[in-house]
């Protein structure tokens, strides 16, 4: 194999998810000479094999299940459910948006480096591609944006076909009969609403001691609830040992504190523990890039220990959400560019599970904010009081509004039931604005929306 002459960028970005391909646009706005390297479909996990397919197989489920629930609305008919017509139309929509983001890529003038890079030194990249020549780029600054890797457990390790990953699940080609679930985090729990709506019998296994152990407390015991309400097994604080692959079935053993030890079996263990940063095969050791507990560790301004590379995205580690990578993308810009960017804030990034019912929050929860010393007032809205919910006929679920005691301002928002993840955009305004509980009970929300929830919140809060 020959490697070609080094070629001079302003900016190389490794890997196209949605730091990686915001970073290039950005870089080719600002008038750089980019070169975006990716060894796969442009998009990265988010649009491949994340954020994209599994929305729009939870897609097909909920019109799955609104069907079901025809009678009720007056819409007479027995559905059924086409599993590999539901992935199908999902990859379309994949192919799409990856079709979408090469325009854009082509239309602002970077170049797309098809292959593997691998830093051979702190100013060379090499980029190999199966079949070719290699090539090597000399860039001025590094964006490191390869995202995250599923992490396993000792003696877990995935096969693809009883043991499985978030990958696998979106593209099974039967419905299976059972599947157990390792982990009550985001991906675990949207992949259990999917499958145990399509009539899968679904088991979650969860080590902390409740689903969603980040969110707001009231929040989790809400979505558990509903989870079991909904025929899916929920064990917290629990384990699984012993796991066997017998056949084609998959065995384990289950451990929840007080209950006699069970052994449970399936057709598929699906691993959702987490999620690692993907820093292999990168050659960070030969540029100097400092690594810490599998994450590239960076300053606010998302620049490495080297003063030309920086990271962003889940490869930096903290929040793992593509719409914090985008965040990333533009501070790491505006500092290669000279400037000063301020860090992008944890409490300003709104998080989001798309279950049924979905789930959205930002900022602080009650307890968080207790324990930060904070004097708090709470307020509440249920949505089996809104009007548009009742419509619905999607009663579960509330809006908790967080606020500094005293008319002080939003200090976190947490909601639970359908329609979330689409009411937190106000919230997270709200939030990076400090509006107070009557500033936010003073705003006219259209009735009937299910928006009214968030007003009747706030003055929950200042006790109305």
């Amino acid at each position: 194999m020959n490697t070609t002459t080094a070629e001079t960028f302003d900016l190389a970005v490794i890997g196209s998810g949605p730091g990686g391909y915001e970073a290039a646009l950005l870089g080719a706005k600002a008038g750089m000479k980019v070169a975006l390297v990716e060894k796969g479909a442009l998009g990265g996990v988010c649009v491949n094999w994340g954020c994209i397919p599994t929305k729009a197989l939870l897609r097909s489920a909920e019109a799955y299940d609104l069907a079901r629930k025809g009678p009720s609305f007056g819409v007479l008919s027995e559905p059924s459910f086409d599993l590999a017509a539901a992935v199908r139309r999902s990859r379309t929509v994949v192919l799409k948006m990856s079709k979408g983001i090469e325009y854009l890529l082509r239309k602002a003038g970077v170049e797309v480096v098809q292959g593997e890079g691998r830093f051979k030194g702190p100013d060379e990249l090499e980029i190999r591609r199966e079949g070719g020549d290699a090539r090597v780029l000399r860039p001025r600054s590094v964006i490191i944006a390869t995202g995250g890797k599923m992490r396993t457990i000792a003696g877990l390790e995935p096969d693809g076909r009883l043991l499985i990953t978030s990958r696998e699940a979106l593209a099974l080609k039967e419905l299976p009969e059972s599947l157990i679930v390792l982990g009550g985090g985001a991906i675990g729990v949207e992949l259990a609403w999917f499958y145990a709506t399509l009539g899968t019998k679904v088991t979650i296994v969860e080590m902390m001691e409740r689903l969603m152990p980040l969110e707001d407390e009231e929040i989790s015991e809400a979505l558990k609830r509903s989870f079991q309400k909904a025929g899916i097994r929920v064990a917290t604080g629990s384990k699984l040992e012993d796991v066997r692959r017998e056949g084609e079935k998959v065995t384990a053993r289950l451990l929840v504190p007080g209950e006699v030890p069970e052994t449970l079996e399936a057709d598929h263990l699906l691993l959702a523990v987490g999620v690692g940063g993907n820093t292999d095969g990168l050659g960070l050791e030969a540029a100097g890039v400092r690594v810490e507990r599998g994450f590239v560790v960076t300053d606010g301004r998302c620049r490495t220990n080297v003063e030309h590379i920086y990271a962003v995205g889940d490869v930096r580690g903290g929040m793992l959400l593509a719409h914090k990578a985008s965040a990333e993308a533009a501070v790491a810009v505006e500092a290669i560019r000279g400037g000063s960017p301020g860090p992008v804030e944890d409490a300003m990034i709104p998080r989001c599970v798309y279950a049924e019912p979905s789930i959205a929050s930002i900022g602080l929860s009650e307890r968080q904010a207790l324990e930060a010393g904070r004097l708090v007032s709470v307020g509440r809205a249920m949505f089996a009081a809104s009007g548009k919910a009742n419509a619905y006929g999607a009663l579960e679920g509330l809006v908790k509004l967080v606020f500094e005691a005293d008319g002080g301002p939003l200090l976190g928002a947490h909601l639970i039931g359908h329609g979330s993840v689409e009411l937190i955009g106000e919230l997270s305004l709200a939030t990076s604005l400090g509006v107070t509980a009557r500033q936010l009970s003073a705003v006219i929300h259209a009735h009937p929306t299910l928006s009214e929830s968030i007003r009747e919140a706030a003055q929950a809060a200042m006790g109305e």
